[in-house]
């Protein structure tokens, strides 16, 4: 497979073409999958608008020391386009981005991809039935509108007092300031998510001092990454059955967390007694580290974290973990809650995303006219985790509630890409020019989304976490087995829907 590093100029440059079918707005994994599906769909009007320079989305803009998934390999990517060249069982970003440049130039998308093309505000025109794409290189007129911008897109920055007044250096993980030198410079972290976990023993042998400001700790099991040795890549290349079984096993094993997520809430210690044991062999000599670093909410309530280098990194002479909280920052340290003052010369923030309040809902106005923000003022919604009330021939990948606490996101992907293919196919076969769900339809899903998370380790596992909003509700995570969100969305349900039919004018254009 092709990894190609960048996309020629040309297709920087090609110009927007005036109006498309489907306008896809993100090229990651959302919108590579919804685009090469269109392109199986022998549907080759639509563009891919991208703002950045290149193709890959928080793959491509997550570049931090030690930047790896922690989703196995084989069940990170597209079940139509398996990778036997991986080198790791849990890859690292640089193959990643490779894999999703690999899919692009396989399935010939670089021709339908327009990069530095942001989407400043879309609007639903009702008179013609089509969206209004506003973007800074120009506008694009389309009739179905797909998201695929993710919830891990726009970096999310604490609000401190003083920040604005520290004369060092400052910067998010996933704007990672790779000209800035880090070797023998006192650094505070702020934050301990997932990227914090991969990033920090990175940077700690370098660091004259790293001091971790921690408001929650995570619980961190184990990493059972290795090599995929030469013998296995040659196997499935030779035998693409053996990577199927493989990526099989994979999904049955971590499928298998929602029994104790879920289902059978006596199966939850297990898990504990891993994670206890993981932290007690990893820092056997300090107790009052050991007691920092243990949480006191259930595993999975917050994302559970893989690391084998994490704890050690922490337990360096030169590492510090502060559990006390920031009051402050000053022109060159940061002072904690219990008044003390550290000097610091570069603050890092591993703290995360706008999940629940997506960027993009700034930037969406629906049929009455207003943003999706506005609709969404007391939490998101959608249904099928697809398409909004209010929103017609929207639909938005890795939406309301199906995210992933256990499983890899890209089986939900391809789910969701499958339902809007089968839509995109009826409105063609039907002559519907418009479809929007019904709001009662919408508010029962979503209802029986929440009750379904009661009593689930997300929503009940004694922490606050990013799977929840302002107002304590799940919005983000799907509470079951990943194959009965697919069954869900296997087709189209046009019936609940309001459905308007193509107009004359229209006929000819779509094809009916």
């Amino acid at each position: 497979m092709s990894t190609t590093a960048a996309a020629p100029p040309s297709v920087t440059a090609a110009p927007l073409p005036p109006e498309v079918r489907v306008a896809i707005v993100g090229s990651g994994f959302s919108g590579i999958g919804m685009a090469v599906g269109l392109l199986e769909d022998d549907e080759r009007n639509f563009v891919i608008l991208e703002q950045a320079d290149d193709i890959g989305g928080t793959w491509r803009d997550n570049v931090y020391p030690g930047c790896a998934c922690d989703v196995p390999s084989h069940m990170y990517s597209f079940s139509f386009a398996p990778n036997p060249e991986w080198t790791r069982s849990f890859a690292t970003q640089p193959e990643i981005w490779a894999y999703q440049q690999g899919v692009v130039e396989r399935f010939g998308l670089r021709p339908y991809v327009r990069t530095g093309a942001e989407v400043t505000n879309a609007t639903w025109d009702a008179d013609r039935a089509r969206w209004i794409v506003e973007t800074v290189r120009g506008t694009v007129v389309a009739q179905f509108l797909v998201s695929g911008t993710g919830p891990l897109c726009e970096p999310k920055y604490p609000d401190l007092p003083g920040l604005d007044t520290f004369e060092g250096t400052v910067f998010h993980s996933a704007r990672w300031d790779h000209d800035h030198d880090l070797t023998g410079e006192r650094i505070a972290v702020i934050g301990t998510g997932a990227s914090a976990i991969q990033f920090v023993p990175r940077i700690q042998p370098q660091a004259a001092s790293l001091v971790l400001f921690q408001r929650t700790p995570p619980w961190v099991l184990p990493r059972p990454d290795r090599p995929i040795t030469g013998v296995e890549r040659s196997l499935f290349r030779r035998f693409p059955l053996a990577q199927k079984l493989a990526r099989l096993g994979v999904y049955l094993g971590r499928e298998s967390f929602v029994l104790s997520f879920n289902h059978l809430s006596q199966l939850r210690g297990l898990p504990r007694v891993i994670g206890m044991a993981h932290l007690k062999r990893q820092i056997p000599d300090d107790a009052e580290l050991r007691a920092k670093l243990t949480p006191d909410y259930q595993v999975g309530c917050k994302r559970v974290l893989i690391s084998n280098e994490y704890f050690p990194a922490l337990n360096a002479p030169n590492a510090d973990v502060n559990t006390t909280g920031i009051r402050e920052v000053r022109p060159h340290s940061v002072v904690d809650g219990a008044g003390v003052e550290h000097e610091v010369d570069t603050i890092i923030h591993g703290t995360g995303f706008h999940v629940t309040d997506q960027p993009i809902a700034d930037r969406l106005v629906g049929a009455d006219g207003r943003r999706l923000a506005q609709h969404w003022d007391r939490g998101m919604e959608a249904y099928r985790g697809t398409t909004i009330a209010g929103f017609p021939n929207l639909f938005m990948l890795v939406g309301p509630n199906t995210g992933l606490g256990h499983n890899s996101i890209i089986y939900m992907i391809e789910s969701q890409v499958a339902y809007v293919r089968d839509a995109l196919r009826k409105a063609r076969e039907k002559g519907i020019g418009a479809f929007v769900p019904r709001e009662p339809v919408v508010a029962a899903e979503n209802e029986e989304i929440q009750r379904r998370l009661q009593g689930t380790v997300w929503t009940d596992g004694g922490c606050a976490s990013w799977y929840q909003d302002a107002r304590g509700r799940n919005t983000t995570l799907w509470p079951d087995f990943t194959f009965l969100y697919r069954r869900r969305v296997r087709s189209f349900d046009e019936e609940s829907y309001d459905v308007t039919p193509v107009g004359a004018e229209d006929r000819e254009t779509v094809g009916v």
